[in-house]
């Protein structure tokens, strides 16, 4: 836990959504701020190291979740980011090596009541973990899961990662990295994720606007952050975090609006006669580009999107790739439950451990 003892618990309660005998109960007097979501632990990362801007940014963030603190549960892997659980006065678990979306599953399932919050980074959720990733990713379980994407990995001290580029070289690739690396955002999509976005450690105001919309989905919340490194991969996004060229780089994607790019927005994209997307001079005419459809219930064109990324990252879009609405794995879960409870009435588990399956030896 970030706090040894928890929060402490709430005295007033309040009308609030409830599974069973669990309710939330916040003080009705009380209005949170970010320094109550700052725990006594030293933050503890490299001087310059991303991570910093992150828990910044996601700390000022949290008073808008309108939730008293004994509500938010932080739940990380094994990493640099996974540190983070640390450092917010919430309930958190540091847990073991790319397993923190199936503990983050069980806890969303059984405790509708709870914000779940997954961090993670580019090792431990696309090596060891990926299994696990995807497997939440497809169930809609109602977390927000964080990936910090560095292209390295850094706890260990420099080695390649499922995201660094071809040809990278390591302490653990000498003459260059032989892997193709993964897109983490089409990787999602894949997936069937329901809500995935992009944004960077650096632009407080577009992190936590994408944060924002996170926190509103209901389900599975898939966000990947450009977080940069500054001992083992410095400047990996240098293109779109340097003011100087940013611009040129980045495609910011607002739903609805015209999809712009360029530093005096001369660039737009369509679709090529092979359904992938393309540049175009957006002097071309509006009628022949694109406008960002978020909420499009096929994933094609939001995948389309996220094959314009590069290890160069020369076209990077960022936002809100997809944001579709079904039903979430917790929410199907209780309904299952409770129609098995109509039509049998509660279980006997007794007589489920010692039904027609079981013997004795001997």
């Amino acid at each position: 836990m970030s706090d040894q003892t928890g929060p402490a618990a709430s005295e007033h309660a309040v009308s609030r959504p409830r599974l069973g005998s669990l309710t939330l109960v916040p003080k009705a007097d009380e209005k949170l701020s970010t320094r109550d979501f700052k725990s006594d632990q030293e933050v503890r990362w490299c001087p310059g190291c991303g991570d910093y801007a992150i828990l910044a940014a996601f700390q000022g963030f949290l008073p808008e979740l309108e939730i008293p603190r004994e509500n938010l549960v932080i739940i990380s892997g094994i990493g640099c980011s996974s540190r983070l659980p640390y450092y917010v006065n919430s309930y958190g678990m540091h847990s073991i090596h790319g397993r923190a979306p199936a503990i983050a599953t069980g806890l969303a399932a059984s405790r509708p009541d709870l914000s779940v919050w997954v961090i993670t980074g580019d090792g431990d959720a696309l090596s060891i973990g990926g299994n696990h990733l995807i497997h939440a990713l497809r169930r809609n379980v109602n977390v927000k899961i964080l990936l910090f994407n560095n292209r390295i990995y850094g706890l260990t001290k420099g080695q390649y990662s499922p995201t660094s580029e071809q040809g990278k070289v390591t302490k653990s690739t000498p003459f260059g990295s032989l892997d193709t690396p993964f897109n983490p955002v089409s990787l999602a999509l894949g997936a069937e994720a329901s809500f995935v976005a992009r944004t960077i450690d650096s632009d407080r105001k577009h992190l936590t606007s994408v944060l924002r919309a996170a926190a509103d989905h209901r389900g599975t919340a898939f966000v990947e952050i450009y977080q940069n490194c500054p001992i083992f991969n410095d400047d990996a996004f240098a293109a779109v975090t340097e003011p100087g060229s940013r611009d040129e780089h980045l495609i910011r994607l607002e739903h609805g609006e015209p999809i712009r790019f360029g530093a005096d927005g001369s660039q737009g994209l369509r679709f090529s006669r092979h359904g992938s997307l393309e540049i175009a001079d957006a002097a071309a005419g509006p009628d022949s580009l694109l406008r960002h459809d978020a909420h499009a219930a096929d994933p094609s064109y939001a995948f389309a999107l996220s094959r314009l990324d590069s290890s160069d990252v020369a076209r990077t879009p960022i936002g809100v790739f997809r944001q579709v609405q079904r039903a979430s794995y917790d929410e199907l879960m209780t309904a299952q439950i409770e129609t098995a409870r109509e039509q049998q009435g509660d279980g006997d588990l007794t007589a489920l451990l010692a039904g027609n399956d079981t013997w004795q030896v001997g």
